[in-house]
């Protein structure tokens, strides 16, 4: 017999979810909580699978426990596993009951103040009995995390170009130019003409340099032969960036997509300043090789036509 016939025979779904819980929880004890099972049937179940295939899995120290290469490389497979079959059984729901579901969403700041509420608002009405989830995601720093550990189906969000990611899925969706703006009733929404120079002693709210947004920032100003001003506040909250605009006293950098689609009692006002064009895609980025669910399917079809 070989050795996957032999694995495949002895290997239990309940001993490899005991091995995920454990990692992700980084004790037994832990782990035996959360499954409300004893700690000895846990330690059983690492046993077993120990002995199946005839590799350690898990390092125990003072520290906790972590695992081994064999286990790291078991861990991954399994959540692949049971996240197929999730989805397997989501898809048997589904064709039982179409309009029943359950999908997670990342989102990142920019979207989730535009584009997405004017999703949400269609697709909940078309599906008013799937359940969403929306998680809110930093692209530039956690690199597509919630993607890889399957914790999310699809992400929303501006995606750099090129786009590297081998193992993802980028459909661009529209193309996010930002302009400046003030508060409406700001001395600077009274001008009918202004270049980006005109406002380096102004008061500015920019992201922070160490951020995607805040590298692309920082070319917009370059490209216009201007210096990047000492912005008294800098932020990633597109919500706390219209609200202080709308004050009148600052001024931003915005996506044209939450001018777009967020509703602003008409506070704010693009400024007459041109800026360089640059390609500032949005796109749905899902895994390769992982099957959408139905849900999935179609909030993606939603985002295409709200998009339009």
């Amino acid at each position: 017999m070989s050795l996957v016939d032999r694995i495949g025979r002895r290997l239990k779904l309940r001993d490899l979810r005991i091995l995920l819980t454990v990692v992700e929880r980084g004790s037994m004890g832990k782990a035996a909580a959360e499954l409300a099972i004893s700690q000895p049937a846990v330690s059983k179940a690492i046993t077993d699978l120990e002995h199946t295939f005839g590799l350690r899995l898990l390092d125990r120290s003072r520290g906790g426990i972590e695992p081994t290469a064999y286990g790291r490389a078991l861990v991954a497979r399994g959540r692949v596993i049971f996240d197929e079959l999730k989805q397997g059984v989501d898809e048997i729901a589904f064709l039982a009951d179409p309009s029943v579901g359950e999908l997670h969403i990342g989102s990142t700041e920019s979207i989730a103040a535009g584009l997405l509420p004017a999703v949400i608002e269609r697709f909940t009405r078309e599906q008013p009995r799937i359940h969403l989830d929306v998680a809110q995601a930093d692209i530039s720093k956690l690199h597509y995390r919630e993607l890889r550990e399957r914790s999310i189906d699809l992400m929303l969000g501006r995606i750099p170009t090129p786009f590297k990611e081998a193992d993802l899925k980028a459909e661009v969706v529209y193309d996010d130019q930002v302009v400046v703006v003030a508060g409406r009733q700001s001395k600077w929404a009274r001008m009918r003409k202004l270049k980006l120079a005109d406002l380096v002693g102004e008061r500015w709210i920019l992201p922070p340099a160490d951020t995607m947004h805040g590298s692309l920032t920082a070319e917009l100003f370059r490209a216009s032969s201007t210096e990047l001003p000492r912005a008294p506040i800098t932020t990633l909250s597109m919500h706390l960036c219209c609200r202080l605009a709308a004050s009148a006293q600052f001024v931003t950098m915005l996506p044209t997509s939450i001018l777009r689609f967020g509703n602003h009692g008409g506070s704010l006002k693009v400024l007459p300043i041109r800026l360089p064009a640059q390609p500032r895609p949005v796109a749905i980025v899902t895994l390769k090789n992982r099957a959408l669910s139905p849900a999935a399917k179609l909030f993606i079809e939603c985002v295409r036509r709200t998009a339009r």
